[in-house]
């Protein structure tokens, strides 16, 4: 699990590195301009270190489908609050957003590293490290690719972040009841129609 994160962290910060100087306040993802969704990004790296020194002691979700169940359920999820903490991200990464993501990366990385598993406090609830570090590769490998599209980055996303992440989104969808749905698109027998989300 450390290392599909690391491997997936690193990806982001290669990708991120070979974004022209000009394309940062163009489009991202959604109302994000590029440097909103990287600073987006950034926050899978950032909330690890933060939990990391919030611990807990009794577990309240068990695995990373259960903590995006959660989230999905939660109507005082704000869209908007989320669209400003990307903002600011962003805007936090400063003048040299490459710079300031690789320091990140060469802080957490290490971190998480040489950490044993423990219960943390996430803005979702308790979690072991171990069940809700996936949640965050899952977050680098899609918005990774979500970088890398918007920036017209040709980039395939590393072997082992993106079958965990493809495990996670297969999970969901099960737990959601779209299970037999997703498994007839995947093998080619129907299709899932447009902008079919597991996250919704």
């Amino acid at each position: 699990l450390t290392e599909n994160f690391a491997e997936a962290a690193c990806w982001v910060e290669s990708l991120v590195d070979r974004i022209d100087p000009r394309a940062w306040d163009g489009p991202g993802l959604g109302d994000w301009s590029l440097r909103a969704l990287v600073g987006h990004t950034s926050r899978s790296l950032l909330t690890v270190e933060a939990y990391l020194v919030a611990p807990a002691d009794e577990v309240a979700l068990e695995s990373p489908e259960a903590y995006f169940a959660f989230v999905a359920t939660q109507t005082s999820t704000d869209p908007g609050a989320v669209f400003e903490r990307g903002v600011a991200a962003g805007e936090a990464l400063g003048s040299d957003p490459g710079r300031a993501l690789s320091a990140i990366a060469d802080r957490v990385i290490p971190l998480v590293q040489s950490a044993e598993d423990r219960v943390m406090t996430t803005a979702a609830g308790p979690m072991l490290l171990s069940a809700y570090l996936p949640t965050r590769t899952f977050e680098l490998t899609v918005h990774g690719l979500d970088i890398a599209a918007a920036a017209a980055i040709t980039a395939s996303a590393p072997d082992g972040p993106l079958v965990e992440s493809l495990g996670i989104a297969a999970r969901l969808a099960a737990l959601g009841g779209d299970g037999e749905r997703v498994l007839l698109a995947l093998t080619g027998r129907t299709a899932l129609g447009d902008r079919f989300s597991v996250l919704d």
